[in-house]
């Protein structure tokens, strides 16, 4: 029954029955039975069937919510084998805020050193697309903000707090100020975040808390679009202090501390909830919570 249950939850996550069975690596005729056989099974249909996928019966979502714990419970029984057998192996995926990509290396270089035969793979990912990848097992982790919007049932290792820069070209106007204020900042051209990212929200969020509301002439999903408007000296933009540092040692840029208030967000990494945990995950929290120890014992 895994094998179907694998099918099933493919299918609701593509909502199309050639792209379910192309993730599953099987064909179309091949999906579509195999959900037939699981129907006959459990004795209710799951799928409202037309000339295309037409979305999953109540009894479908319920199916597919228990599916997704005896999946994820199974694979966790594999990983546990393949750990008993060959120590920790396997493959890691973990969706990351762009905002955070930066700091990603410092919790996955030391997790990778320890476990050289875990395969990582990060992927940029919107807090909102993070908190569904988990929940459909598209991804094992993810590090995202964890103070700002509701998470739901997750587990969490909070790892650092971000605060806020105006990144922006020397010679501009506010480029020899110490600090500035979210009402000044407001005032210039700025290049941000699109409004799909939490990161654009918070800056929303406090700019209105300001008094002011913008509309920025670019937006962009990259943060490295972003930074290469900044260069130009046309636009400035606001950014995690982390991403910040990134793009000033060289001197091109400057970074100054947004105040009045100088706000801060936690962030941290989030797992499904679920016990045991498999070894990888365990292993990745555990960095985590050394991270998090050594570079802020306050959180």
């Amino acid at each position: 029954m895994i094998d179907k249950l694998e099918m099933f939850i493919a299918l609701a996550n593509e909502r199309h029955f050639g792209r379910a069975a192309e993730v599953c690596g099987v064909t179309q005729p091949t999906l579509s039975s195999a959900i037939k056989q699981l129907e006959d099974q459990l004795g209710v249909q799951l799928v409202f069937r037309g000339s295309r996928f037409q979305g999953l019966t109540p009894e479908g979502q319920r199916v597919l919510d228990w599916g997704r714990r005896i999946v994820g419970d199974m694979r966790a029984l594999k990983d546990e084998m393949r750990t008993v057998r060959s120590g920790l192996s396997g493959n890691l995926r973990i969706g990351v805020i762009p905002t955070a990509l930066p700091m990603v290396a410092q919790l996955t270089g030391p997790f990778t050193a320890k476990h050289p035969n875990v395969r990582v793979s990060i992927l940029s990912r919107t807090s909102t697309e993070i908190l569904t990848g988990i929940e459909s097992l598209d991804l094992d982790a993810g590090i995202t903000y964890l103070d700002n919007e509701p998470l739901g049932r997750v587990a969490q290792v909070p790892l650092y707090a971000e605060f806020y820069r105006l990144l922006c070209a020397p010679g501009t106007p506010l480029a020899d100020r110490d600090q500035v204020t979210w009402a000044e900042v407001a005032d210039q051209p700025l290049c941000l975040l699109t409004g799909d990212m939490q990161n654009r929200r918070i800056v929303n969020q406090h700019l209105a808390e300001a008094g002011a509301a913008i509309t920025p002439q670019i937006e962009s999903n990259s943060t490295i679009a972003l930074t290469s408007h900044v260069l130009t000296g046309r636009w400035s933009s606001i950014v995690p202090r982390q991403l910040a540092q990134m793009f000033t040692a060289g001197g091109q840029l400057r970074a100054i501390p947004i105040v009045a208030p100088e706000v801060e967000h936690l962030v941290g990494l989030i797992t499904a909830r679920r016990d045991p945990l498999t070894p990888v995950l365990a292993a990745l929290i555990g960095e985590a919570e050394r991270f998090a120890k050594a570079t802020n014992p306050s959180i």
